[in-house]
């Protein structure tokens, strides 16, 4: 498997939590991140293109807000498959990033 970028990353993650318009997505990315990513339009919808086209993300309807077009999304079920291998893989990485720090010379916990 071939790791995802962040940004793609994120977008499946925002979409787990149900079907979303893309500015619900920009808004749950931003909370997921604590703010630090801010998503712009073409960046969110470029990476909603490419992971429709990849059968990852699937459009699931449109409505009328206000005046304004909304167009929801939703994982599919291998964009929810992708994201969990992707999660765990994350998470392998990131302890192992773990075990090195520890055992890094001079860190806490490590040897001098």
């Amino acid at each position: 498997m071939t790791p995802l970028g962040d940004v793609p990353y994120l977008v499946l993650a925002a979409l787990a939590g149900g079907r979303r318009h893309g500015y619900d997505v920009v808004r749950v990315v931003s909370t997921l991140t604590d703010g630090r990513v801010a998503l712009g339009a073409g960046t969110l919808y470029g990476a909603l293109d490419r992971l429709s086209t990849q059968g990852l993300v699937a459009d699931d309807g449109e409505e009328r807000v206000g005046g304004r077009l909304r167009r929801y999304y939703r994982l599919t079920d291998d964009g929810t498959a992708l994201l969990e291998a992707e999660t765990a893989r994350r998470e392998d990485v990131t302890a192992a990033v773990r075990r090195r720090l520890v055992a890094a010379p001079g860190a806490v916990g490590g040897q001098a």
